[in-house]
C-alpha cells in the first residue's frame, strides 16, 4: 500500500485524466477519422485487454512497426496498461535490422503496418515472436497485400474492455518502453525508458512548448523516434489534439496546417527546409502562431527568417535516444527579441540549457573538469537527471561505459557560453546525421569492404541541401579491379537500409598517416570546404 502522499508516476495517468476531463474533446484526427479522448481511452483499454487475453504479462515486450497511425498512438498507452513494454521500431530499417531488434528485445507480439510488412516473411521472424497482428490503413494505404495470416488490428482489439484495468503501476521505475539506437557503433542498443521519467518528460514538453487544450500538434516527427520525443504523452496530458500524418508530403502538410489550425510540430532541419521551400508554403503569416521544435544541425539564419515570415517560432533542442529525446532546449529570453536577425539566429542556434526536469548538463574535459564557460573551449557534453535512460537492455557493460563517472557521456563536443547555454561544435567523431537519423560509418564501411573488388574504404558525412548531410564513400580498389560508383551503391543497397547507403562514391587512394591510419579529417576538410561545419 502506497502512502497517502505518493502516487507512482506514469504516462498512464495522463490518458486516464484526458479520457475523463476531456472526454468529449477531439483528441485524434487522422484523415476523415475523429476520436474524442473518451473514445481514445476506450480503445486503449480494449488494446490492453486484448494483449492480456493473448497471454501478455508484466514485463513482456510488444513490438510495433508502423508509421504515425492511430494504432501506434494507442500502443503508447495500451501496451503499458497491459503491464508490458513497448518496442517501437524504426520504419526505415531493413528486414535484417528489424529481426535483430525483435530477437534482442524478445518481443512476443509484433504489430506491423501492412505496407511495412512486405519485406518481412513469416519464416524470417525470430522464434520469440509468437503472433503477428497486421495494421490495415484502409484510408491511406488501401489494397495492401497481406504477408501474415494473423488477425488485423481492429479485429484484435474488438473485445469488451476490462473495467478492472487500473491506470496505475506498482513501481514507477519499471520499464515503459525500449527504443533502439541507430547502431552508430555496431549493433543498435535498446534504451530503456521508465514510467517515472516518461511522465516527467511529458510534463517538461508541456511547459517548454506551451501545450494546452487548444493545441493542435501535427505529427511530422516519427513516433518511433524516442517515442516521439515524449509528445504522445505530452499532447495527451495537455488535452491537445493529435493530428496524425502517415508520411510527410509538403502540400498536404500545408493544407492540414491551414485547415486544422496547427499550432505545434517538431522535425529535423531537413523537414523545415523541405516545407518552407515548397510552392504550397504561405506567403503571408498563418492565422494561428506556429511553434516548432527542431534538433540536429542548427537552423540557419536564412531558414529562421523564412519561418518567421509565416509567423513561426523555432526552438532548438538537443538530446539523444538515451535522454528521451530533448535534454536541453534553447530557453528563449524575452530581451533577445530586440536583437537583429543575425543575433537572434545565433541565439536560436544554441542547444541551450537543461530542461526543468532534466536539471543537469555539463561540458567537461577528459578529467571530468568543467571547461571554461567562454564559448570557445570545447569538451564533451555529459548529462545527469530525470530523463537519462535506465540503461541499455541486456547490455550491462555498455551501460557501465555510458555511465562512467556517474554521468551519462554523450560523446558530443560542445562549448559552454558565459550565460550557461551550451552549443555543439561537432557530433560524435564519425556519426552521420542525415534527416535527423544517425548512421554509422563503421556499418557502411563493413558492408562496402565485403565487395570483392574493394581493398580499402572510408566513409564520411558530406553536405546535402535536402538531408543536411549524407554518407559518401571513398574506395580504393584491389589491383586490376575497377568497381564503379553504381556497383558500390548497389552492393550497399542489397545489405543496408537505403537511407544508410552512400549517395556518392569516389574511387582512388586514401590519405594516410605515416603509420597507415586513414586521415578522415583530410576527406572532411575537402568535402566541407565552403560549408558551415567546423572540422576538428
Amino acid at each position: 500500500m502506497l502512502p497517502v502522499n505518493r502516487t507512482e508516476l506514469t504516462p498512464l495517468l495522463l490518458i486516464e485524466r484526458a479520457a475523463r476531463v476531456y472526454a468529449c474533446r477531439i483528441g485524434v484526427v487522422y484523415g476523415q477519422r475523429r476520436l474524442t479522448y473518451g473514445e481514445l481511452g476506450t480503445r486503449v483499454r480494449r488494446l490492453a485487454t486484448a494483449l492480456q487475453r493473448a497471454g501478455i504479462r508484466r514485463g513482456d515486450r510488444v513490438a510495433f512497426l508502423a508509421p504515425n497511425v492511430p494504432a501506434l498512438l494507442e500502443a503508447h498507452f495500451g501496451v503499458a496498461l497491459a503491464g508490458a513494454t513497448l518496442v517501437a521500431i524504426n520504419t526505415r530499417l531493413n528486414a535484417e535490422e528489424i529481426n535483430y531488434i525483435l530477437e534482442h528485445s524478445g518481443a512476443r507480439l509484433l504489430f506491423v503496418d501492412a505496407e511495412l510488412a512486405l519485406p518481412l516473411t513469416p519464416k524470417s521472424l525470430p522464434r520469440t515472436v509468437e503472433q503477428v497482428i497486421t495494421i490495415d490503413d484502409r484510408e491511406f494505404a488501401a489494397n495492401q497485400r497481406r504477408v501474415f495470416d494473423g488477425p488485423e488490428y481492429e479485429a484484435f482489439i474488438d473485445v469488451a474492455p476490462d473495467a478492472a484495468l487500473a491506470f496505475r503501476v506498482p513501481h514507477e521505475d519499471d520499464v515503459y518502453s525500449i527504443n533502439y539506437t541507430s547502431g552508430t557503433t555496431g549493433r543498435p542498443k535498446g534504451v530503456m525508458y521508465t514510467h517515472r521519467s516518461a511522465y516527467l518528460n511529458a510534463l517538461s514538453e508541456i511547459i517548454a512548448h506551451r501545450l494546452d487544450p487548444s493545441s493542435v500538434y501535427l505529427w511530422t516527427l516519427p513516433m518511433f523516434h524516442c517515442n516521439g520525443w515524449c509528445f504522445p504523452w505530452a499532447v495527451t496530458g495537455a488535452g491537445g489534439t493529435h493530428l496524425l500524418l502517415r508520411r510527410i508530403d509538403p502540400p498536404a502538410v500545408w493544407q492540414l496546417i491551414r485547415r486544422e489550425g496547427v499550432t505545434h510540430f517538431n522535425g529535423a532541419p531537413t523537414v523545415l527546409i523541405m516545407l518552407i521551400n515548397d510552392p504550397a508554403a504561405p506567403a503571408e503569416p498563418l492565422r494561428r502562431p506556429l511553434r516548432i521544435a527542431t534538433g540536429g544541425a542548427p537552423p540557419s539564419p536564412t531558414l529562421l527568417a523564412q519561418w518567421e515570415r509565416v509567423g513561426a517560432e523555432i526552438t532548438h533542442l538537443y538530446g539523444l535516444t538515451e535522454t528521451y529525446g530533448p535534454h536541453t532546449y534553447c530557453d528563449w529570453q524575452p530581451e533577445w527579441n530586440a536583437l537583429n536577425a543575425d543575433e537572434r539566429a545565433q541565439r536560436r542556434a544554441r542547444q541551450g540549457v537543461a530542461s526543468l526536469v532534466a536539471c543537469e548538463v555539463r561540458v567537461v574535459d577528459e578529467q571530468m573538469h568543467d571547461v571554461l564557460a567562454d564559448g570557445a573551449t570545447m569538451g564533451e557534453v555529459v548529462m545527469r537527471g530525470n530523463n537519462v535512460m535506465q540503461g541499455y537492455f541486456a547490455q550491462p557493460d555498455a551501460t557501465a561505459e555510458a555511465f562512467r563517472g556517474e554521468w551519462f557521456h554523450s560523446g558530443d563536443v560542445a562549448v559552454m557560453h558565459p550565460d550557461g547555454y551550451i552549443e555543439l561544435r561537432d557530433r560524435k567523431k564519425d556519426i552521420i546525421i542525415s534527416g535527423g537519423e544517425n548512421i554509422s560509418t563503421i556499418e557502411i564501411e563493413q558492408a562496402i569492404a565485403r565487395h570483392p573488388d574493394v581493398l580499402e574504404v572510408a566513409v564520411i558525412a558530406v553536405p546535402d541541401d535536402k538531408w543536411g548531410e549524407v554518407p559518401k564513400a571513398f574506395v580504393t580498389p584491389k589491383d586490376g579491379h575497377h568497381p564503379t560508383e553504381m556497383d558500390i551503391i548497389a552492393h550497399c543497397r542489397a545489405q543496408l537500409a537505403h537511407f544508410k547507403c552512400p549517395k556518392s562514391v569516389e574511387i582512388g587512394p586514401l590519405p594516410k598517416t605515416s603509420t597507415g591510419k586513414v586521415q578522415k579529417f583530410v576527406l572532411r576538410e575537402r568535402a566541407w570546404a565552403g560549408h558551415d561545419k567546423r572540422i576538428h
